[in-house]
């Protein structure tokens, strides 16, 4: 998310550009006003080219915008959340917060990308009739006609995390009734993909087309997504069985409200090597103060600001039990964006849970050979 431009919010999910958005749309404006526009259309100015090409480019990302918004909205009727929307070098990647409760309403967001590109396709298609009039916009229709059927068709590819392999993963999980074995399957199908685009791009470069070099980029973009997936099923299958009791860390040192920040950073911080910090108001504890918090305030103004105006308050804090299983603690951090969570007991903090303690805890398992 540091590398992310945010744009604003659709439906309340968050829109964001990644930096490397802004090098695919200045080669995909630089080819159609290059190349792909001044050899199907001849006699327009130079501006008019690169004009077309640029909005062109727009377009096609805002159809792909369309695509992930059409997952996105068929998540959250299944109470999904999406943290957020992102466009990048690849195109687009809806961030959905949990895994589908059923292989029903996994096939329903899957396919729903591809049915909104269809769509897009043939609305394009429909309206090149009436853009004939002028050459530019046939020519945005044209194209974005074709690349949204191209869109749907590449995705349909079974190959996880496509999402035709999304749409395999459901057929097989509603067949085996087993979402582990489904999502092993859809991944090593994924992979076997990634290493076809990597062969067919390979073989296109050594044969002079250049253009192979995208195609085994993308393989190898495929085959590493597939390959995270089959390590987080790895991951959680040594967490399963496992709680919050045993991998979390000692409660977290406990402040003073009326502390200031200065205080906080020389006498804890710095000399003692503290990262978080239980606020409390006489006996009460009344927030969460963590590394993070502190960087938000300018330094010049540490002296004079107390933790109880920067902390978390406790009544907006997420929080678990002790006996909550250790894999749906992680995703729970993940959902939120957060690095640690306290663990209570009756109102009362009796620890806290950070991913370092995960990490510590998995090491842990490791040397035991577990």
């Amino acid at each position: 998310m540091r590398h992310n431009v945010p744009l604003g919010r659709i439906i309340g999910i968050p829109i964001g550009l990644d930096l490397s958005w802004f090098l695919i749309f200045g080669l995909l404006t630089w080819s159609l006003a290059a190349s792909y526009y001044p050899a199907e259309f001849h006699g327009w100015t130079p501006a008019l080219y690169w004009i077309t090409g640029a909005a062109t480019a727009l377009l096609l990302f805002a159809s792909v915008l369309l695509h992930e918004l059409g997952h996105s909205v068929v998540a959250l009727r299944y109470k999904i959340p999406v943290r957020s929307i992102n466009l990048y070098i690849f195109g687009g990647v809806a961030e959905i917060g949990a895994e589908p409760p059923s292989a029903k309403a996994e096939l329903a967001i899957a396919i729903a990308g591809p049915i909104v590109s269809l769509a897009l396709a043939a609305l394009f298609t429909l309206a090149k009739p009436f853009a004939a009039a002028s050459a530019p916009l046939f020519g945005i229709a044209k194209y974005l006609a074709y690349m949204n059927t191209a869109l749907f068709v590449f995705n349909l590819i079974p190959g996880y995390p496509l999402d035709g392999g999304r749409v395999f993963r459901a057929a097989v999980w509603g067949y085996t009734h087993n979402l582990r074995r489904a999502t092993l399957i859809a991944a090593s199908v994924g992979r076997f993909f990634g290493f076809v685009f990597i062969f067919v791009g390979v073989w296109q470069v050594f044969a002079g087309n250049l253009g192979g070099l995208w195609m085994a980029f993308i393989g190898w973009f495929l085959d590493n997504a597939a390959s995270a997936q089959v390590h987080q099923l790895a991951f959680q299958g040594v967490l399963a069985g496992h709680t919050v009791s045993q991998a979390m860390g000692g409660r977290c040192t406990a402040v003073p409200a009326e502390l200031t920040l200065q205080q906080l950073v020389d006498e804890h911080i710095l000399a003692g090597g503290q990262r978080c910090f239980l606020v409390n108001h006489g006996e009460e504890t009344v927030g969460l103060m963590t590394l993070h918090r502190i960087r938000d305030v300018p330094r010049a103004q540490w002296p004079t600001t107390r933790t109880a105006q920067v902390m978390l308050p406790m009544e907006n804090l997420k929080r678990i039990g002790p006996d909550t299983d250790l894999w749906g603690a992680l995703q729970e951090m993940d959902r939120d964006g957060v690095n640690q969570l306290p663990v209570m007991t009756d109102a009362r903090v009796v620890g806290m849970l950070t991913r370092e303690d995960v990490v510590t805890f998995l090491r842990t398992l490791r040397e035991l050979g577990g």
